[in-house]
């Protein structure tokens, strides 16, 4: 990037020469003029001194210190850290070619370079008047003491060597020059001082209070002083008044400033800026719109040629233009219609007269004069024998041989005037229709209702190739009339723009071109195109066409001077002539306001609106006056613009300023979250700053370039941390790019969050918890399936108790009585008949207590109330128990609001009401039995209470009957779930069962909870 930046420097100091320059053949008043008022709040006080440093920038010494200019935007400077000017009265001002700055104040001198302030210790508390710095690299101050006397010093490789101080300066020295000799002159009281090359010599010039400010050189290198209230060229010791061309009022020199070009400039007292050039004397004061009469503090030209005037109100610019405004000289600033003259003068339409200018002298043709019938002009138009047509509001006529003639028949006011091949002069009248003339003489008139219009011709064309007449209408459309018949029309629906057609034009090989409200038209081959601003056009309304000797186009529209390569319009007509493509666009140059122009929302009633001189020079009607355009020397800017980044701002704190000049040494680093990043940045343009265009990347998040236009600010929100590099280039109102720009590498630093070490910790940290989560995950599995393994068996062990307790015991008591059968059938084969009867009524009950048992395997609760079960359970039972005709009365309640229960508690929980149900009702010999349930907050209990025989204490104490598994199955079952089994029973009082299981085991809730409190705790 620094190689880049240094071939720029070279190109920038290569190309320095051709710069931007002003046309020294105009006067002040036909330059782009830019003022800047104290008033207006450009500055808070006065401008004195003027200084451009290599960098590019414009800097301004005032009253209240100093000012960096970038054309837009005016900076107040202050050295960084705790360095300090002298002085806030800033004086002088001088940009060496080593890249200091030089600022002399009111209270010494500094110099600023390379982003350090140093202060001049020899010079201390001295007023530096003005600042020099001659062909050998040496640094002169004018100054004085306080008190006197003046000082001249010279500082040389940091050696400062002063003059005067035995008072031979007077006061002090106010004014310093070096002429193209390299003779070096000290103005000072009544006085000028040759101070080099030899011995300084001493010229009195009396009669000057304040010394002599104004010094510089004629253009034959003829030394210039101001004095005694002119300018006095200064030879041999002697003073002759300077000849002003042309007549000049007296005024006092304070300033002057020969430019580039050889144009004087003067800064006068009290009468603005004298411009002398080329033989001519004009004057610019503040009624033309200067900053002020004052101009006694300085003129200076920039690098691009711009003059810049410093008066005591403010800051004034000029600058060359693209166009400029023949105005001043006119009896009237209204022009209606302009035609060049084949002898190389130019014929003007106003409504005073007729204007005719010739090298420079303008003759005006009025009535006073006998020469028009008709104070006022309008169209204009030559014919082949010369004669100028001229259309008044009076009637028609021409002049030949400097004497107007009066054509009879002919109303006054026509729109256009054309002479077609066979030399008859038509002419379009608004309201009267279209007239053809013969020798002077009115053949024949045509209504524009026999045309098939309405409205009436505004533009006229002669075809030279076919013959004939085109005319463009006011309401839009153009005809082809030829032979007293219309031949063809074109119209919107055939492709012409809409709206008036302002002017016509037709090319060497026949194409005609309308310029329409609508866009600029083409007509060939009966094929009719339109280009408009959806092809490139900066708008779409075109007021004329017109083509120069180089054949560019110029069109003039309500946006500016357009000026399009013929190239250009040959690759859009090709595509439109084969590929039908009317959407291809172009590429133009407009020239706006800024160069000079005019802008012109649309034509006046009278043609011609342009016309080509015989030096190539296109001439133009714009309302005021009448622009001129050379088409050959247009300025062109060949200065890439300097281009520097200068603020870097984070939610509204700066945190990076480019005070040195030199963006690409920094690295400023934001802090963390910062949200919205904005960085200024400028080029150095002061031709037109307002067309500096930019383009900018920032790369670590742009992928390609932004164009902003002239927008000179770039916006960033929520940029993640890490290392930036902005970039940003510019081009010049002439579209020279510097592609090099400016670079500024920045980084924003993250939060801990959003550091490597954090992330790091982070991933660490899911990966120990995926890890947890995975442990416990296999946990969770083993438990389930030791759970699972744990219900199988405890199942199996249940199967095995209900067969023991039904199946088994009973198949054991049947064997007694079959054997008891068996061993009495010899003897007694009644009695072992009756003891066989009992043993299959035995068997009967077996097999339906072992399907009972069977089918008490399969029917758990589910899903279902736990109340609800418990009720149909025993309702089933004691449905079962009346079969034997002593069945016992069941009723069950439910207390507290219902909850879920979990799985493996409500499985069991029902499996053991079960149990203590089936042995009431089988064993207890029971009239009453009562289940009542309660879900509370802290646990959940079961109570199954009757009013049979009861236990006896021995098999409670015991645990169960030897041989039998109820008692011992339902302890087993309440101990698997953590549930508390409590035994009342007395013999004959009945029995009371009690079930407890805590709430955190029950409830299915609870256990998520417990669950989730173990997951946090992982």
């Amino acid at each position: 990037m620094a190689t880049r930046a240094i071939i720029a420097l070279g190109i920038l100091l290569a190309v320095a020469a051709g710069a931007y320059a002003l046309d020294p053949a105009l006067d002040v008043s036909q330059y782009a003029h830019t003022a800047w008022k104290v008033s207006e709040g450009f500055s808070k006080g006065t401008i004195y001194s003027i200084a451009q440093t290599p960098d590019g920038y414009l800097w301004l010494g005032t009253d209240f210190g100093l000012l960096r200019f970038d054309g837009v935007r005016a900076t107040p400077w202050q050295p960084p850290g705790d360095q300090h000017l002298p002085s806030s009265v800033v004086w002088s001002l001088l940009a060496a070619r080593d890249g200091t700055l030089w600022i002399g104040t009111e209270n010494g001198l500094a110099s600023w370079k390379g982003g350090k302030l140093t202060a001049c210790a020899e010079l201390a508390g001295q007023y530096i008047y003005e600042l020099l710095e001659d062909r050998e690299g040496t640094v002169w101050v004018a100054g004085a003491a306080n008190p006197p006397p003046g000082k001249l010093c010279a500082i040389q490789n940091g050696s400062v060597q002063c003059f005067g101080t035995d008072g031979a300066l007077g006061i002090g020295v106010i004014g310093l020059y070096e002429d193209s000799k390299g003779n070096l002159w000290a103005g000072v009281k009544n006085g000028l001082w040759r101070w080099k090359p030899g011995p300084p010599k001493f010229y009195p010039l009396p009669g000057e209070d304040y010394g002599i400010q104004a010094i510089g050189e004629d253009a034959d290198g003829t030394l210039l002083v101001g004095r005694k209230g002119g300018i006095y060229r200064f030879v041999d010791g002697k003073t002759e008044v300077y000849p002003f061309p042309g007549t000049v009022r007296q005024f006092k020199a304070q300033r002057l400033l020969r430019d580039r070009d050889g144009g004087l400039w003067i800064g006068t007292y009290d009468r603005g800026l004298v411009h002398v050039h080329q033989g001519r004397t004009d004057v610019f004061a503040a009624s033309d719109g200067l900053s002020g009469e004052a101009v006694s503090h300085y003129l200076f030209e920039d690098r691009e040629g711009s003059i810049w005037v410093a008066t005591a109100n403010g800051l004034d610019r000029f600058r060359a233009v693209a166009t400029t405004r023949l105005n001043q000289d006119l009896s009237d600033a209204l022009v209606g219609s302009v035609l060049a003259a084949r002898d190389g003068s130019v014929w003007l339409s106003t409504l005073k007269g007729l204007e005719h200018w010739n090298n420079g002298h303008i003759t005006t043709y009025s009535k006073r004069e006998g020469k028009l019938n008709g104070h006022d002009a309008n169209s204009l138009f030559q014919d082949s024998r010369g004669r100028i047509w001229v259309s008044t509001l009076g009637g028609v006529g021409y002049l030949e041989n400097d004497r107007f003639v009066s054509v009879s028949g002919v109303p006054g006011g026509a729109a256009g005037i054309a002479e077609d091949t066979a030399g008859n002069v038509w002419i379009a009248n608004q309201d009267f229709g279209l007239f053809q003339l013969l020798r002077g003489s009115v053949v024949q008139r045509i209504l524009w209702a026999k045309l098939g219009h309405k409205d009436f011709a505004y533009a006229l064309a002669a075809d030279p190739l076919q013959g004939g007449l085109w005319l463009g209408f006011f309401q839009g459309g153009i005809t082809y009339f030829k032979d007293g018949q219309v031949r063809a029309s074109y119209s919107a629906v055939d492709g012409l723009g809409e709206g008036t057609v302002n002017g016509l034009r037709l090319d060497r090989d026949g194409t005609l071109w309308a310029a329409t409200e609508g866009g600029l038209s083409r007509l060939k081959n009966g094929r009719v195109a339109t280009l408009t601003s959806k092809n490139g056009l900066p708008c779409d309304g075109v007021n004329w066409v017109m083509e120069d000797d180089a054949h560019f186009f110029w069109l003039n529209t309500p946006c500016g001077l357009v000026r399009i390569v013929r190239s250009e319009l040959d690759a859009w007509s090709a595509a439109v002539d084969k590929d039908k493509d009317t959407k291809r666009t172009i590429q133009a140059t407009v020239f706006n306001s800024s160069d000079g122009v005019r802008l012109d929302p649309g034509p006046g009633a009278f043609t011609p609106h342009v016309t080509k001189s015989s030096d190539g020079k296109l001439w133009f009607t714009n309302r005021v006056g009448v622009g001129v355009v050379d088409p050959r020397h247009l300025p062109f800017n060949k200065l890439p613009p300097p281009v520097h980044i200068e603020h870097v701002t984070a939610d509204g704190k700066t945190f990076w300023q480019n005070l040195s000049g030199d963006a690409s040494s920094s690295r400023p680093r934001l802090p963390p979250l910062v949200r919205d990043v904005t960085i200024d940045y400028t080029a150095l343009s002061f031709v037109a700053p307002e067309k500096v265009l930019f383009r900018y990347k920032l790369e670590g998040l742009d992928r390609d370039w932004q164009d902003v236009g002239n927008r000179r600010q770039a916006f960033y929100t929520n940029l993640s941390p890490g290392n930036y590099r902005f970039r940003v280039a510019a081009c010049n109102n002439s579209g020279l790019w510097n592609e090099a720009g400016d670079t500024l590498d920045f980084s924003i630093a993250p939060a801990y969050y959003q550091t490597n070490w954090f992330r790091a910790i982070c991933v660490a940290a899911v990966l120990v918890l995926v890890w947890g989560l995975y442990r416990l995950r296999l946990q969770q599995l083993q438990w389930r399936f030791n759970e699972g393994l744990e219900a199988r068996v405890s199942e199996r062990t249940r199967i095995a108790r209900e067969l023991h307790d039904t199946l088994l015991q009973s198949l054991h008591g049947l064997m007694f009585q079959f054997q008891a059968a068996r061993n009495m059938l010899p003897r007694k084969p009644d009695e072992a008949a009756a003891v066989l009867d009992s043993a299959i009524g035995a068997t009967e009950q077996t097999i339906t207590d072992s399907r009972g048992a069977i089918q008490h395997l399969r029917s758990e609760m589910g899903e279902g109330d736990l109340g609800q079960w418990l009720t149909a359970t025993g309702q089933e039972l004691a449905r079962l128990h009346a079969a034997d005709g002593h069945a016992p009365v069941f009723r069950s309640t439910v207390e507290g609001e219902r909850k879920a229960l979990s799985a493996s508690p409500r499985d069991e929980v029902c499996r053991i009401a079960r149990e203590i149900l089936r042995n009431a009702f089988q064993h207890a010999q029971a009239s009453r039995i009562e289940v009542e349930i309660r879900y509370d907050d802290r646990e959940f209990r079961l109570r199954v209470r009757d009013d049979g025989k009861g236990v006896d204490s021995r098999v409670l104490q015991a645990g169960g009957t030897a041989g039998h598994w109820g008692l011992r199955g339902v302890r087993e079952r309440a101990q698997q779930i953590g549930a508390r089994l409590a035994f009342w029973s007395e013999a004959g009082a009945g029995t009371e069962v009690e079930l407890t299981v805590p709430a955190a085991i029950a409830y299915e809730k609870a256990i998520e909870r417990r669950r989730f409190s173990l997951l946090r705790k992982a």
